[in-house]
């Protein structure tokens, strides 16, 4: 296992990112906003965007995760083998990639995108699964780091409270593949939440919405205070 991913055992990982059209969509407010959560201990940043991932990197001296989502519909997060040499170009130190067995935009297949990772750049690889049957894949093709992010087709970054973290598929994982780096994403809402996932065998845990989305954590309190 990398020293990198070794470093995060146990911890957190940060998931920096703006929605289009938001007002803290700036590759500057974001970068400021990584380092604040540096700051506050985080031990790496997940992020979105070419511009995003340089600005970050220039930022913080904790590791970077890039990936770049294109689309909503299908395979999106860092859909093409060029969308992934090109997050790793920008700086950052993991590439994350959706690696579900759905078709790819560029014809190629999983196997054949991880091939061509490896070939073009040192690299490491986030798997972003949607079941087990991903992670199983993922492990065996060796990614570095396989992930609950798209867990049952619905995106780690969450607007609502109204559900918490995949558990169960979580457990499955660590325990099919105790040495490997399983990390829990997606609707970590609370301290609670993420301590849950350590608890249930995750190698470290990313949240996002709840520390890093003012927009949605407004709504939170705004929608309790109305329903109370």
């Amino acid at each position: 296992m990398h020293k990198l991913v070794e470093s995060l055992k146990g911890k957190l990982i940060v998931s920096v990112q703006a929605y289009p059209g938001e007002p803290l969509r700036n590759p500057e407010t974001m970068a400021q906003m990584s380092r604040a959560c540096e700051l506050g201990g985080a031990a790496a940043i997940r992020c979105q965007g070419l511009a995003d991932i340089s600005a970050i990197k220039s930022r913080v001296e904790i590791p970077v995760i890039g990936l770049w989502n294109e689309g909503h519909d299908g395979v999106f997060i860092t859909p093409t083998l060029r969308h992934a040499l090109a997050c790793a170009n920008a700086g950052a130190d993991i590439v994350a990639l959706d690696a579900t067995s759905r078709p790819r935009p560029d014809g190629r297949s999983l196997a054949e995108t991880v091939e061509g990772i490896r070939a073009a750049s040192d690299v490491l690889i986030m798997a972003d699964c949607m079941t087990i049957e991903d992670i199983r894949t993922s492990v065996e093709l060796g990614f570095d780091i396989v992930s609950t992010t798209l867990s049952h087709n619905k995106p780690a970054i969450s607007t609502t409270l109204d559900e918490g973290p995949d558990i169960a598929l979580l457990r499955q994982a660590a325990e099919e593949f105790p040495e490997a780096a399983v990390v829990c994403e997606g609707h970590v809402h609370t301290p609670a939440d993420a301590v849950a996932a350590l608890d249930a065998g995750a190698w470290a845990v990313v949240v996002g919405t709840a520390i890093t989305h003012p927009t949605s954590l407004t709504s939170w309190f705004c929608d309790a205070i109305t329903s109370s």
